[in-house]
């Protein structure tokens, strides 16, 4: 029965991630987001994941996670975010080694316990910062750990062959708060603009032909 679908979303408060609760919510799951707080340097998006997850009414919970030896950019405060005029096609340095398969070790422990059937994760291969766990070839992989585990829960990526721009289309027509998702690598009070993550939502913004509302 319908009532009974119940899914995992992890869930940064990002746009892609809002993008995919959007998504979950839209094909009649019962949605429970998971969040991390694994040592980020700032915690806007955690802030806008909690105030998006509460104006849907879904449950969440915040997990925190320590990688004490972790020495990206995202995590080790000693570093800045750099900032590319052309978007690196090696790993960058905001590559959090192993990030989406502790998350998604999470979830499947989340999912098992709830009984639900889906995780659902907004990860994207086409506009994307080439990290690693954000590819087909890793999602493949880590459907077949599931089934080595003998279970019938799954792994579903529904932005993963879209564009920037086509997550933004769609998103809209689901009414996603864009106004409330954050986006930088940043924590300043603004959007910086000028690391590739924001890069990357304004090139979305911009071949869509919507204003972004985050930066109105």
């Amino acid at each position: 029965m319908k009532k009974d679908k119940k899914a995992v979303i992890l869930f940064s408060g990002g746009l892609d991630s809002t993008t995919v609760l959007y998504c979950a919510l839209s094909k009649g799951y019962k949605c429970s987001c998971l969040m991390f707080d694994y040592g980020q340097k700032h915690n806007k998006e955690l802030k806008s994941a909690v105030k998006i997850a509460k104006t849907v009414k879904v449950k969440y919970s915040i997990i925190k996670i320590n990688l004490p030896w972790s020495g990206d950019v995202l995590t080790n405060k000693n570093k800045l975010v750099p900032v590319h005029k052309v978007l690196p096609k090696t790993i960058p340095p905001t590559y959090v080694p192993g990030r989406n398969t502790l998350f998604l070790s999470y979830a499947l422990s989340l999912a098992q316990s709830i009984n639900a059937q889906v995780i659902f994760i907004g990860v994207n291969a086409i506009d994307f910062s080439n990290y690693p766990d954000c590819t087909p070839n890793f999602i493949k992989a880590y459907n077949s750990v599931l089934k080595a585990l003998k279970t019938k829960i799954t792994v579903q990526t529904p932005l993963l062959k879209l564009n920037k721009a086509q997550i933004i289309k769609l998103g809209t027509k689901l009414n996603v708060p864009y106004k409330n998702t954050w986006t930088c690598y940043n924590g300043y009070k603004k959007p910086c603009m000028k690391c590739d993550s924001c890069k990357l939502r304004a090139k979305g913004f911009k071949e869509a032909k919507f204003n972004d509302p985050a930066i109105a």
